[in-house]
């Protein structure tokens, strides 16, 4: 990205999806629906606003651009990705940020105990998003909370996942995701060390940076007036990053 004033900029607006498909059975509310999907994307390219990847935005915003882009992402590499959202963001000229986890590729969300159990992309599936596109980043290596991980666990959820999925696609993986959004001081500073160029987490706070990227949830209820709320509450709400 490239390097620009020491002064901040307002966070920009980056949208937090999971699961794309069947939400009869969703007591998590990561699930929404293609067909909401799909409103919410013609709600923003009414709205002259383009969804694009994590990297995408930050390099137009790092360049003086981009105010009418949106950032979206994808979290746990959920399999239905390929099928229910790819095709959309296709449909309305969008790209995203995937965010996957490499030891649990074709396996399932077991960290969820509630269920319900949804496959996870393969490595052939990874690939197939990477090629329709998409940005692939990290979101750990297994799905551990890295505030209460040990030393060991924190560096192989950062610096070996990174390895894994750069010898996956053959190329540097820039971006990063914490595990449920929770983030600290030292799990910043693991991804640092892991040469990840940007993380996002969901409410860092005070922690807010170019490794600690705020983002709005987007579920099954968020319809054009709430979409609308969300987007002029960030707005109000999230401090400024410094881009570079």
């Amino acid at each position: 990205m490239p390097d620009t004033a020491d002064r901040p900029g307002p966070a920009p607006w980056v949208a937090m999806y999971h699961s794309v498909g069947d939400r009869s059975d969703d007591p998590y509310r990561v699930t929404v629906t293609p067909e909401r999907l799909n409103q919410q994307l013609a709600w923003l390219r009414g709205r002259g606003l383009r969804g694009v990847s994590v990297t995408q935005l930050l390099a137009a915003r790092a360049a003086g651009a981009g105010r009418d882009l949106v950032g979206l992402t994808f979290d746990d590499g959920y399999a239905d990705f390929l099928d229910a959202a790819l095709p959309l963001l296709q449909r309305h000229g969008c790209t995203a940020t995937l965010y996957v986890l490499p030891g649990r590729l074709g396996g399932d969300n077991a960290w969820d105990a509630l269920g319900p159990r949804k496959p996870l992309l393969d490595a052939d599936g990874i690939r197939r998003a990477a090629d329709a596109g998409m940005e692939i980043g990290s979101h750990g290596l297994t799905h551990v909370d890295l505030t209460v991980a040990d030393d060991a666990a924190l560096k192989s959820e950062t610096a070996e996942s990174r390895t894994v999925l750069s010898d996956l696609l053959g190329r540097d993986v820039d971006g990063f995701c914490y595990p449920y959004g929770t983030v600290d001081a030292r799990a910043i500073d693991a991804v640092r060390a892991a040469g990840y160029r940007y993380a996002c987490a969901i409410d860092p706070g005070p922690l807010t940076g170019l490794l600690a990227l705020p983002r709005v949830h987007i579920g099954e209820r968020d319809t054009a007036v709430r979409l609308l709320l969300k987007r002029r509450l960030h707005r109000l709400r999230r401090r400024p990053v410094k881009e570079a």
